[in-house]
């Protein structure tokens, strides 16, 4: 077995002491919004009748609510959500907004190639739509259209660039820009990159916390009525009321029809509850670069950056110029359970601070100033999956396998015509129509996930070169090569 760029060009191990001593263990995003963006919700108490009951109070929950009182301005719409809006995955994640809706080019292609274009055009469409979403609705949730960067860090990567370059040039996508090494350290100092690809257009930056806080704000102003601190414990649809009764700790809500937007969390729906696994991602921020930091890395361009190797790298800079840094570690534990404690890491926060310095070691010498976690909602298809049940009464999308900062939106918008009947593009769509492969119960679930992932890390340690196991996921349509 070889060994990768991180292994090779370890920084000392007093940089990374320096590094993270005093870390805060928060998430920058939320410590950062202002307490006018998050206004203490009332619990549901009592009996309300709507029109649309939302519950989840993340990005898929709050675009589908919008998006449910722009299509119609009269309907009572409630959200309801267990703790704070935005809290999980929605205000915690790298804000990364792609235009992908299939989780990238390749994965789409293995799945839907009939499609790709269709769903390459929507994805890019409904990216446009955020973007603009700042302006129609009067918010501010930091969007920068940077793109995105990939550079590789070993030498079998470079030909893989080659290839996606090809593939776009053959596609007529000429916002894809293939950079040699040279182009790519000029572009940001990495003394790792080897070469780059460049997708111009199809990536933004925006703060997490802050796009839940402003969608949530946008709702409310348009009449949705939003409860934190609420849980739902139950679902009934009452076959005699054509009604859905959703029931919370101290409440209830009575509406024509529902949305599930729990995604990471154990689903409401009986059959959806093997149809995701709880995969932990961890993410350190550092201190804001002054201006001789920032000129020593370049990055002038400010695009998101994800590097090529199946335990990649994800790094982008806020508007105050920290970097964030994350990735790497994908940590599963048994039984799919979401626990609190699962999010304290050390071994994995040190990591990924020896990974920052060998990509960045002009910066010894900077701190991290919070270190954080969170839940991912991952399915078997590597991107949201979509359905309806109890008498096409609830809508729901999960498996956003941390794609759902701008697939979210896209989510919102077909559930809402899966509710509505609508026989569109949306709807007809393969991706929408079929439901993924579920996860198998324990403990095959934790034997195969633990194995594909020592499996993926293999691969990045013998030149990309897939094992076995790997190459039968990849021919039973499970495999993914990020």
């Amino acid at each position: 077995m070889g060994t990768t760029v991180f292994e090779r060009r370890r920084p000392p191990a007093s940089v990374v002491d320096h590094a993270l001593a005093g870390t805060q263990e928060s998430v920058f995003w939320i410590v950062d919004l202002p307490a006018a963006a998050r206004p203490d919700r009332p619990k549901l108490t009592g009996r309300i009748v709507a029109d649309l009951v939302v519950i989840g109070g993340g990005y898929t929950g709050l675009w589908t609510a919008l998006l449910a009182k722009e299509r119609n301005p009269d309907a009572h719409v409630v959200l309801v959500e267990a703790r704070r809006v935005g809290w999980a995955a929605s205000g915690r994640n790298g804000g990364f907004c792609e235009a992908s809706l299939t989780h990238g080019f390749e994965n789409g292609m293995s799945r839907w190639p009939d499609e790709m274009p269709v769903l390459e055009r929507l994805g890019m469409e409904n990216l446009d739509a955020i973007e603009a979403a700042e302006s129609r609705y009067g918010v501010d949730f930091q969007f920068e259209r940077t793109g995105q960067l990939g550079p590789a860090v070993e030498p079998h990567q470079v030909e893989w660039l080659r290839e996606m370059a090809s593939e776009a040039a053959a596609h007529g996508d000429d916002d894809v820009v293939f950079l040699d090494e040279a182009a790519v350290q000029a572009s940001v100092a990495s003394p790792t990159y080897l070469a780059g690809l460049w997708e111009r257009r199809s990536c933004g930056m925006l703060h997490p916390a802050r796009l839940a806080a402003e969608l949530a704000r946008a709702a409310e102003e348009r009449g949705v009525e939003i409860f934190e601190r609420s849980p739902v414990r139950r679902i009934d649809t009452p076959g005699s009321t054509g009604a859905v009764e959703v029931f919370t700790d101290g409440g209830r809500v009575d509406a024509a029809r529902a949305v599930l937007a729990t995604n990471v969390f154990p689903s409401l729906i009986k059959r959806n509850r093997l149809m995701t696994v709880p995969v932990y991602d961890y993410v350190l921020m550092t201190e804001p670069l002054d201006d001789a930091q920032l000129d020593a890395i370049g990055w002038r361009d400010r695009q998101g950056i994800g590097d090529l190797a199946n335990q990649f790298h994800y790094y982008r800079l806020s508007k105050d110029n920290r970097i964030l840094f994350g990735g790497y570690d994908a940590i599963y534990h048994y039984g799919r359970r979401v626990r609190e404690r699962y999010e304290r890491r050390p071994e994995t926060w040190r990591t990924l601070a020896s990974h920052f310095f060998t990509t960045f070691p002009q910066l010894a010498g900077l701190r991290f100033s919070h270190q954080w976690a969170g839940a991912i909602d991952t399915s078997t298809q590597f991107t949201a999956f979509f359905g309806t049940a109890r008498d096409h009464r609830v809508a729901y999308a999960a498996g956003f396998t941390g794609l759902g900062v701008g697939s979210t939106r896209f989510a919102g918008e077909v559930m809402l015509d899966l509710l509505e009947r609508r026989d569109n593009e949306r709807t007809q769509l393969e991706m929408v129509r079929k439901r993924p492969l579920p996860f198998p119960p324990e403990p095959a679930a934790s034997i195969g996930i633990n194995a594909t992932r020592w499996s993926l890390d293999r691969a990045d340690h013998n030149g990309g070169r897939r094992n076995l196991l790997l190459k039968t996921l990849d021919a039973l349509g499970l495999g993914f090569d990020s």
